[in-house]
């Protein structure tokens, strides 16, 4: 699954203030009705005021850095399962329990696909230390209780990005109520 994803924007999505080295950035994945993926960035001093249609998919949040004038901003506008825990797994960005649950899900699908490998637990053994494949960079993923209802929260995180309906999600299902006999 590939979709194009934008690259960090340089001024607040709220506001319209430019983006200052260090100030602190939260950036929204968002699924419109148009079924389209779009991000918002946002200081985090006019998080409040934020508001945009759709299904919120992920956020997370880390201090502005400036691009680079050689860096190619064409590199990571790709949004893959691989592009996604990066960005997420980042140690910059801090995690959300929404954000943790989808790394850890990442985690496993890329360690299947031999893009991470496991490299053991930390000192604390509360965290899963991956080494990425083609970078060598190391991440640290909080470890998990894989049960029933971690699965059926990533299903509705992931339905979000790529569009289930919302008869599709386990979300929406509902009971059927049964009328009390009289």
């Amino acid at each position: 699954m590939e979709m194009n994803l934008q690259p960090l924007a340089t001024t607040c999505f709220v506001s319209g203030d430019p983006f200052n080295e260090g100030d602190r950035v939260l950036s929204h994945l968002m699924r419109a009705e148009s079924m389209e993926i779009m991000r918002y960035d946002v200081l985090e001093s006019h998080l409040r005021e934020f508001h945009a249609d759709g299904i919120l998919v992920c956020s997370w949040g880390k201090p502005y850095k400036p691009r680079a004038k050689n860096e190619n901003p064409e590199r990571e506008l790709k949004l893959t399962a691989e592009n996604l825990f990066v960005t997420l797994a980042d140690p910059n960005n801090e995690p959300s329990e929404e954000n943790t649950r989808l790394v850890q899900f990442l985690a496993l699908m890329l360690e299947r696909k031999r893009l991470l490998r496991p490299k053991g637990l930390n000192a604390t053994r509360d965290k899963t230390i991956y080494e990425h494949a083609k970078s060598k960079e190391r991440y640290e993923v909080e470890v998990g209780e894989f049960n029933p209802a971690f699965f059926i929260a990533v299903q509705e995180q992931l339905s979000g990005l790529v569009g289930a309906s919302e008869k599709e999600s386990p979300a929406a299902e509902e009971t059927p109520k049964k009328e009390p006999e009289v």
